[in-house]
């Protein structure tokens, strides 16, 4: 699946579909080969963690964050705030941007 992702890492997100709906967040990590993102606070899951005693770490019951498909997840823009859609504007230097569709302000990777 070779489909562009328009989120970045430490963009923020709104979580438009699934259990999480209406939360938002910082993108953690984006995983553009399975076409899903990591969204801090959202989709928690709990691991079972086995005790490591060569690297120490303890075991038990950790909560973290799951990957959800981005499309479950908008875009919110920077300067109007706004939930919104991405589109993408060619400079005079012929360097591409990712602008929103609301207000057309440049979104520059934070």
């Amino acid at each position: 699946m070779n489909v562009e992702i328009n989120v970045r890492k430490n963009d923020r997100v709104r979580i438009i579909a699934g259990k999480d709906k209406g939360k938002s967040g910082r993108v953690i990590e984006v995983l553009p080969r399975r076409h899903r993102i990591l969204v801090e606070g959202v989709n928690m899951v709990k691991r079972h963690m086995k005790a490591n005693s060569r690297q120490g770490k303890q075991g038990g019951i950790l909560e973290r964050e799951a990957p959800i498909d981005v499309s479950n997840a908008m875009l919110i823009c920077p300067h109007c705030a706004k939930e919104t859609r991405v589109g993408h504007q060619v400079l005079g230097d012929g360097a591409r941007i990712r602008a929103c569709k609301k207000c057309g302000a440049a979104i520059e990777a934070a």
